[in-house]
């Protein structure tokens, strides 16, 4: 593992409009050109969060992911971040993972928000996503996906001591800011009980429903102790996750060696 830079892109996503959407957060990360290994935008970052958004839900040959993997290879980083994607006849929260060198991953939302329906209008996922990046294990994750631990829980395998599932715990959301303390104390928890770091991108400003977002997108240690921490409005910032301070927490404290052991079926 080599220290990985993630930048996190805190923005006020517009309104069902995926054009003028792609066209702010590409003036947003532009900037960040050679200078970051990961770019982590918010969830449904083309439209906010809306069932109404369903009916012009693009798919995997659409604009959005043309431009996300244009924008990955333009700034020598991976880029990641949900849309709506129609499959066939349902529509996910896709997470998108694109790399610098062309290649696509995607993880599409297990656990859908069913307060306001999402449950019933999207279809849901089922399998976690682990993908690769400077030696990195990554597990990249969607809003409500965060309430469930058991889901999200950091394993190891017996054969090789010390290798983890992931290394970086990452979440994109649009996190409502009533609910504001649960998305700071669970990502907090979930950094410390996986021995793991972790990035956290929430959206900022007021969608077409009336309701505001707190932003308060943060970049944790394993100690759950934060790195870069953001409050409203819109930011972008850049941190770097010390790969040599995790392997050395492991070490020091292997909590993980007493984990129970368990299948999610």
């Amino acid at each position: 593992m080599q220290d990985l830079r993630v930048s996190l892109v805190q923005g006020d996503t517009v309104w069902h409009d995926p054009a003028a959407n792609r066209d702010r957060y590409g003036g947003l990360i532009a900037p960040l050109a050679g200078q970051t290994d990961l770019v982590v935008l918010p969830e449904t970052f083309t439209s906010g969060f809306s069932n109404e958004a369903l009916a012009s839900a693009e798919d995997m040959d659409g604009p959005t992911v043309r431009w996300i993997r244009e924008q990955a290879a333009r700034l020598g980083a991976v880029v990641t971040g949900s849309v709506q994607l129609r499959v066939g006849e349902g529509v996910y929260n896709r997470l998108l993972w694109a790399t610098p060198e062309g290649g696509l991953a995607f993880y599409d939302k297990r656990h859908l928000f069913r307060m306001a329906r999402e449950h019933e209008r999207y279809a849901a996922g089922r399998d976690r996503l682990t993908v690769e990046l400077k030696g990195w294990r990554v597990c990249p994750l969607v809003c409500y996906d965060l309430r469930f631990p058991v889901f999200i829980r950091n394993r190891f395998d017996v054969e090789a001591p010390g290798r983890f599932d992931y290394d970086l715990l990452l979440f994109v959301a649009n996190w409502p800011a009533p609910r504001r303390y649960a998305w700071q104390t669970l990502l907090r928890a979930r950094a410390i009980e996986n021995l793991s770091c972790v990035a956290a991108v929430n959206r900022a400003g007021t969608d077409g429903n009336g309701i505001a977002y707190a932003g308060d997108s943060v970049a944790l240690d394993f100690l759950g102790q934060p790195q870069l921490e953001f409050g409203e409005g819109v930011h972008v910032g850049t941190t770097t996750f010390s790969a040599s301070a995790l392997a050395a927490h492991r070490e020091r404290f292997p909590a993980h060696l007493d984990a129970d052991r368990f299948e999610i079926i």
